[in-house]
């Protein structure tokens, strides 16, 4: 899966940590190539097709997986170690409905035809706090563009940080959108985990930081 990006803006953040253990380096030797996503990668068999964007340790993801055996995930990360321990996880449980992409998601975004997804999830993302950094986020005007092209009419996007400055940032341009319906039941639900949500690293190391976390959801009107 690839194509010429060479007019997109450049993907911030690390893409490698600490060297890869002996055992981890052999599953992505051999398991790896089995659940990449291929440009040809056949989801016909499964009801939907999901995306987590950013899936960072791959608590969530292998969650999703495991519960949602119908369904047809898409994990797509550009550091090597979280995309290692999403290996892990597949290879631990058996599960033949994820399909992994190392690098950038907005190229997978690309290939996607029109309305492919039921589900979006962005979970966490970096949030960039510096003033001057804030064109870094991945939540702006183009990259919305690009979810409403490839989720489908009342399919949902979920979004959950503990920066509240991102919170705000992303409620405001996905109303500025258009497409996006924000219509929480209570101001509550927003600092409300999603239902059957596992818990992350992420939101562990929020919370020890007395940092709270909010959950947002909305769906393509």
């Amino acid at each position: 899966m690839s194509s010429d990006f060479s007019d997109r803006p450049r993907l911030y953040g690390r893409s490698k940590g600490r060297p890869l253990r002996a055992q981890q380096q052999g599953l992505m030797d051999e398991f790896f190539p089995k659940i990449q996503l291929q440009a040809d990668s056949d989801f016909s068999k499964f009801d939907e097709l999901w995306i987590e964007i950013g899936f960072g340790g791959a608590d969530h993801l292998i969650d999703l997986a495991r519960k949602n055996p119908k369904i047809a995930i898409i994990g797509a990360e550009p550091f090597l170690n979280g995309v290692a321990k999403a290996v892990a996880g597949a290879h631990e449980f058996g599960l033949t409905n994820l399909f992994l992409y190392h690098g950038d998601a907005r190229d997978v975004l690309d290939q996607l035809p029109e309305k492919a997804l039921s589900r979006i999830y962005i979970l966490f993302p970096d949030p960039w706090p510096k003033t001057r950094h804030n064109k870094r986020r991945l939540i702006n005007e183009v990259f919305l563009t690009d979810l409403v092209r490839v989720l489908k009419d009342q399919g949902q996007l979920f979004f959950a940080s503990d920066i509240i400055d991102y919170v705000d940032w992303t409620l405001t341009r996905l109303k500025s959108n258009g497409h996006f319906k924000f219509d929480p039941p209570a101001p509550s639900s927003w600092r409300t985990p999603y239902k059957g949500w596992p818990g992350t690293r992420y939101e562990a190391k929020a919370f020890k930081a007395d940092s709270p976390c909010h959950y947002l959801t909305f769906e393509k009107a």
